[in-house]
């Protein structure tokens, strides 16, 4: 690259975007990459504080900002994903469906360790929609050097892609609700309708609806009949407290399922419990998932419908950021509520 006086530039041709800020309006760019120079826009480009530009010489053992942010992007992009053109250096990556990003936080700590290059993204194990960008990458120099970003490649894409977005997976659904006081009529069961509004935008399809007494071996007997009517995921309302009437985790627990955690530390949603009865994924949900607006369940619900399976390490790392201000206007999941350090 040469370094040339705008004034004596005319004719020459940009080899980089150069941006413009109106302070508190816009930032956008002015004039693209490839861009001739006329003398009319001399006096534009002083005007936007430029007085000298690139030039692009042949043979630098350098990779100019636009292709270098392209070939980062290919190769940190996994399934799910895809990539736009560069804007002023940067290239963004969109998710192609609806799904559960995931993203190599260990690696991607070492791409951006390296001297030049950086790559970011939302955080991992977030839900996204499609068409939704998830990441950003660039090189900060106007052109790198190549054995830096080949390393960066390296990084990127082995072993597996930095970044993906697992597909949710449209699951057959059953709904266990206990209680004797909805049982016998005493109360209207509120749970059906939230884990419905929940668990629709997943593609759940809901095998049905039972309300049983506080009984566990009832309960148990409802958990291993949904799942052998084809349940792929069961959901168990209410009786998850330490009150001597409140029997569902001994329910779950009778089915033979393998509890994986209960008592998460999530806030609200301690009383939360996650098993598995082979491969199905039972969750017994607390209170709070029918009143609070992002509850424990909202955080592990998007991971089960991507097929996740989650482990103890996966519940602990989730007391990290598993406190909800519970904010007058809720914007979950754009908060810090749920955003574990699990790498």
């Amino acid at each position: 690259m040469r370094k040339i006086p705008v004034a004596e530039a005319v004719g020459t041709t940009l080899c980089h975007d150069i941006t413009r800020i109106v302070p508190g309006q816009e930032k956008g760019r002015a004039f693209k990459r490839g861009h001739v120079i006329t003398p009319a826009d001399i006096p534009k480009l002083q005007d936007l504080g430029k007085e000298h530009i690139f030039v692009w010489e042949k043979g630098d053992d350098l990779v100019h900002e636009d292709e270098s942010a392209l070939r980062l992007a290919r190769h940190a992009a996994g399934p799910g994903l895809e990539w736009g053109e560069p804007n002023q250096g940067r290239v963004n990556l969109r998710a192609t469906c609806d799904g559960l990003l995931k993203v190599q936080v260990d690696r991607l700590n070492m791409l951006n360790n390296l001297d030049g290059v950086i790559m970011s993204t939302l955080h991992n194990n977030r839900s996204v929609a499609a068409g939704q960008n998830v990441a950003g990458t660039r090189v900060i120099p106007l052109a790198i050097e190549r054995h830096i970003l080949e390393q960066a490649e390296a990084i990127s894409s082995r072993p597996g892609p930095l970044i993906s977005v697992k597909p949710f997976r449209s699951l057959w659904v059953g709904i266990v609700t206990t209680g004797s006081e909805v049982y016998t009529g005493r109360i209207q069961d509120g749970f059906c309708s939230v884990l419905k509004q929940k668990t629709a935008p997943y593609g759940a399809r809901v095998l049905g609806q039972v309300i049983v007494p506080d009984d566990p071996g009832i309960i148990s007997m409802e958990i291993r009949r949904f799942v052998g009517e084809g349940a792929e995921l069961v959901l168990v309302t209410g009786g998850m407290s330490v009150d001597p009437d409140d029997v569902t985790p001994t329910g779950i627990r009778g089915t033979g399922a393998e509890v994986v955690f209960y008592g998460a530390p999530v806030l609200p949603g301690a009383m939360f419990m996650m098993a598995y009865l082979g491969h199905v994924a039972v969750c017994g949900l607390p209170g709070c998932v029918m009143f609070n607006k992002a509850t424990v369940f909202d955080i592990v619900l998007p991971r089960i419908f991507a097929g996740e399976r989650l482990s103890r390490g996966d519940m602990v790392a989730l007391g990290h950021g598993g406190y909800c201000q519970e904010c007058a206007d809720c914007r979950y999941p754009d908060c810090s509520f749920g955003k574990s350090a699990m790498v």
